[in-house]
């Protein structure tokens, strides 16, 4: 059996496009992805086309070279938390960015539910300034 840690890992551990698949098959229908207040994305997102247009579209386009790299997976019951490191450079400015994340994710049933980004926000923000 396929433990939550498991379903997590592989959402960020393969390709982009390996990645975004076990997403896909992971989420919930009606999953809500909260980004963190103070990063560019801030805002909840509910459901898969929500949060591919929220979020992962943006990254895409608006970032060259744009990973989120976990260290660490920590897993209690339905929850499963991911720390890692964000790193990539907005192409509007040309700068570069690394900083710290954490994930907190509530799984039913093998599905996610909830994500919830905690973030060094500070470092994100002063890449998508040109006068910092």
């Amino acid at each position: 059996m396929t433990s939550n840690k498991d379903i997590i890992r592989a959402t960020y551990e393969g390709s982009s496009e390996e990645n975004g698949a076990n997403l896909k098959a992971a989420l919930a229908p009606h999953a809500t992805w909260t980004e963190a207040a103070g990063f560019p994305y801030a805002g909840t997102y509910v459901g898969y086309d929500a949060i591919v247009a929220g979020v992962f579209h943006r990254l895409g386009t608006e970032w060259e070279g744009y990973k989120a790299e976990v260290h660490t997976y920590l897993e209690d019951g339905d929850r499963v938390a991911a720390f890692g490191v964000y790193s990539g450079t907005y192409r509007a400015t040309g700068k570069a960015m690394t900083a710290t994340f954490a994930h907190l994710y509530r799984l039913e049933g093998g599905r996610i539910v909830t994500m919830e980004q905690y973030v060094d926000s500070a470092t994100v923000m002063a890449a998508l300034s040109p006068d910092r």
